[in-house]
């Protein structure tokens, strides 16, 4: 099965970005736009990690804070906060990162599966990450890049959502529709 973001050479190409104190990457295709955060319209009872909607051209767009989905502590914004808007599957999503420093390439044979023990649940931890959490429908940490002495961790949007919480997203975005027409 070939990836659409591979070139001639096996080389696929991702979005550097930081969450936390750890480097992500996130496939060039699924990345629609990276804007700076704008005033962000907040959603009753929505998830912690959902930090409301935003008007992008006349679209409604969910804003999911990674540090809180992934289980980082929260950070303070600044000016290399960024909003990564992606597609997933049927919809729009921004995501809020840290720094977002270069598109960077990797070879094929670089990337290594994510590793099982970051999909496991530890039963004692107090809270568990959204990866953790995840890792029964597929860890939302797909692999890891060797680049140059460093480890890229490389994550897959459509897998940072539990398929109920799809739903939700779905259904608020259904809402939007009828609200916006």
């Amino acid at each position: 099965m070939a990836n659409q973001s591979s070139t001639a050479d096996d080389t696929r190409q991702f979005v550097r970005f930081t969450v936390g104190d750890e480097d992500f990457g996130v496939d060039i295709l699924s990345v629609q736009e990276i804007i700076r955060p704008v005033e962000v319209t907040s959603l009753p009872h929505a998830p912690d990690f959902v930090e409301g909607m935003i008007n992008l051209r006349g679209s409604l767009v969910p804003i999911i804070d990674l540090c809180a989905r992934l289980g980082f502590p929260p950070r303070d914004r600044g000016e290399e906060t960024r909003i990564l808007v992606v597609e997933l599957e049927e919809r729009t999503v921004g995501l809020v990162t840290g720094p977002v420093s270069e598109v960077l390439q990797a070879r094929e044979e670089t990337i290594e599966p994510a590793p099982d023990l970051a999909a496991e649940i530890d039963e004692n931890a107090p809270q568990e990450s959204a990866v953790q959490k995840n890792a029964a429908q597929g860890n939302a940490v797909q692999g890891v890049a060797k680049l140059e002495g460093q480890l890229l961790l490389l994550l897959s949007p459509e897998r940072l959502f539990s398929e109920e919480e799809t739903k939700a997203l779905q259904s608020v975005e259904g809402k939007e529709k009828v609200a916006a027409g």
